[in-house]
């Protein structure tokens, strides 16, 4: 059978696809969802050219990517396929750049520069070509936040907040903490950045601290995070800081009381809507501060409602590691807003000025480019409290890309780290694993004899010890081949496992669905225990208290014995195990391997060729985004 008869017979193939676009659908380039986007749209606009209708479908295919745009210039080098064997781009019938960019800007479907109006469907500014709807949200980002940036916020009594700050945090008030809890209060747009165990959330609640000492009444302030499970962990983390906080009765009950949720929740979704929300620019949110974290997971899309929804005198503090893994939506929001800062902190004089008045203490920054305001309020935090060591050095070097400095540290690891140096694909592979085949068997054992004597808390502390991490849901490098065999080897040890009881004692779980009544949310974690009467209760904790469910009330649940790097973001373990896939793996990257790396506290096992290790240090996320270049004029 021929290639033409095959491509009848295959949904990635589009039959009616004219000109050019055939060859790129077929080449994996383009998906059916693109072309048929661009072909229906130039059938609108009365476009008969075929350049144009690539550069369409390639501005269609890129948010789908997490790309902002498709730069026409570069896309022939840099195009990514949709396709299980090799495919020689080169050989695409590409168009010449400089025609292709002509006939582009001619076209009635693009509008071109910044300054054109009216309704199109694409805009091209320079090179770049985007959806004019992702185009304007970047625009209206940038604005929002450069004007929230520009101006201090008002009111502030800078005594009260030296006085605030001599107190919660004694001999560190020059410690990057105080200053990033000091920017809060004084800036209305402030950025606390960092990696895990750097003290975010701790800093948080002191901010809500400090915020509530500076009036007679406490301010109205939202927390809030992009998923149920983040937002839950937020509220979890500030009340029990808030628990140790030197501050009178008031503000600690305060601070106890305030409740965290998604943004979704916070704007309002409206029903039939992923995208419309109540509260927007017309009907704002009623809150004086709105605190947000795990801000790299949030898409572009989202900050644009998040950000007009804010009032203008209100404060905004964006918490979040700008080196994890970023929204599954297009954007790398967090990443753009720090920008230079991450490297060194980059606040104009007058702001330092006011900053070391609050703190009583020098402050280290550059000066920012120009009439750029963005850094006045970017703190990132350096220390790390949660893990040290080979850990901390090793999240270091992955962080920075340095892949020397990464093969060295896994050759000769120090004692908090190993590396098994195979590929878990190979036929031989699990001779060399036992090392994880012991690890997650002792895991299980201590949680399956907790569980069996009623034991909850015992059995969620065994929970947390150790995790298998995947980059990848199903294959040889998968959750699910893993978690089956993990089964397999405990089945081989406890006679009871591997019945036909999907609630057996012992076995791990993972909410894969939020679930708002129970209060469980996509993420959580927790253990089937059986009481002294025998029945079966699902145990999770909340809040450092065991909350205990019937198992026939939980919906949306997955066996957890392995877990991807995704799901694990914003949870922490005793010892993991993260499980490289090979180097041609899409989803390989520097973002991945630096959030699996992190998700350690005291022991890190890493199994994967010295090329999976080499591809993933050297395979940034790069997402094509303009928001950068708006914030920091570059």
């Amino acid at each position: 059978m021929s290639a033409v008869e095959l491509d009848q017979f295959d949904v990635r193939v589009v039959r009616s696809c004219p000109g050019p676009l055939r060859e790129f659908n077929s080449a994996g380039v383009l998906a059916p969802a693109d072309v048929h986007v661009a072909t229906r749209l130039a059938s609108l606009g009365g476009e008969s050219s075929s350049d144009v209708m690539l550069a369409a479908a390639l501005a269609v295919r890129a948010p789908r990517l997490g790309h902002m745009y498709v730069d026409l210039r570069n896309i022939r080098e840099t195009a990514a396929v949709d396709a299980e064997e090799p495919v020689e781009l080169s050989a695409l019938p590409w168009p010449s750049p400089r025609p292709w960019l002509e006939a582009v800007a001619a076209s009635k479907l693009v509008a071109v520069g910044e300054g054109e109006v009216g309704v199109y469907p694409f805009r091209l500014i320079g090179p770049w070509l985007y959806l004019d709807r992702y185009w304007a949200e970047e625009r209206q980002v940038a604005a929002d936040l450069r004007a929230k940036s520009a101006l201090p916020a008002a009111g502030v009594d800078v005594d009260v907040l030296f006085q605030g700050l001599a107190r919660l945090y004694a001999d560190a008030r020059g410690g990057r903490q105080a200053m990033a809890a000091a920017s809060a209060v004084l800036r209305r747009l402030a950025v606390l950045a960092g990696g895990p165990g750097t003290g975010k959330t701790t800093t948080v609640a002191r901010i809500l601290a400090l915020l509530a000492e500076q009036a007679a009444r406490p301010p109205l302030v939202a927390l809030a995070a992009p998923t149920g499970k983040a937002a839950a962990r937020l509220e979890e983390a500030v009340h029990e800081e808030a628990l140790r906080l030197p501050v009178a009765g008031g503000t600690r009950d305060w601070i106890l009381g305030l409740g965290a949720s998604t943004l979704h929740r916070l704007l309002g979704r409206r029903a039939g809507s992923y995208s419309r929300f109540r509260h927007n620019r017309d009907q704002r949110l009623p809150h004086d501060v709105v605190i947000v974290d795990e801000t790299s997971m949030v898409s572009l899309s989202l900050m644009a409602r998040l950000i007009e929804a804010i009032r203008p005198d209100a404060r905004l503090v964006l918490v979040g590691d700008p080196g994890q893994l970023v929204s599954i939506e297009a954007g790398a929001v967090l990443g753009d807003i720090v920008g230079p800062a991450f490297e060194r902190l980059m606040i104009a004089p007058a702001a330092r000025a006011q900053l070391a008045r609050a703190t009583g203490a020098p402050v280290d920054a550059g000066d920012p480019p120009p009439r750029v305001s963005i850094g006045d309020g970017i703190i990132v935090l350096d220390r790390v409290h949660r893990f040290g060591g080979g850990i901390a050095q090793l999240a270091s070097a992955v962080r920075r890309g340095d892949v020397q400095a990464v093969l060295e540290l896994l050759a000769d690891p120090p004692d908090d780290v190993e590396w098994l140096c195979v590929d878990v694909a190979a036929a031989d592979a699990l001779d060399a694993v036992s090392v994880v085949r012991s690890a997650s068997v002792a895991a299980a054992r201590t949680v399956f004899e907790a569980s069996a004597g009623g034991d909850a808390r015992s059995a969620l502390d065994a929970l947390a010890r150790f995790r298998l991490l995947c980059a990848h849901r199903r294959g040889p490098y998968g959750v699910s081949t893993w978690t089956a065999r993990i089964e397999d080897w405990l089945a081989a040890e406890r006679s009871t496992l591997g019945t036909d009881d999907p609630w057996y004692v012992g076995r791990p779980l993972l909410v894969t669905e939020n679930d708002y009544e129970l209060r469980l949310y996509n993420g959580d974690t927790g253990v089937i225990v059986e009481a002294s009467d025998g029945r079966l209760s699902a145990a999770f904790e909340r809040g450092g208290t065991i909350v205990e469910y019937s198992p026939s009330r939980l919906s949306g649940i997955d066996t957890v014995y392995a877990m991807t790097i995704h799901k694990s973001q914003g949870s922490q373990f005793d010892t993991a195990a993260v499980l490289l896939p090979d180097p041609s793996s899409r989803i390989l990257s520097r973002e991945l391997l630096y959030t699996a790396v992190t998700r350690a506290r005291e022991r890190l096992v890493v199994v994967g060729t010295e090329d999976a290790v080499w591809a993933a240090v050297g395979r940034a996320v790069a997402r094509a985004s303009g928001l950068r270049g708006r914030l920091w004029d570059r």
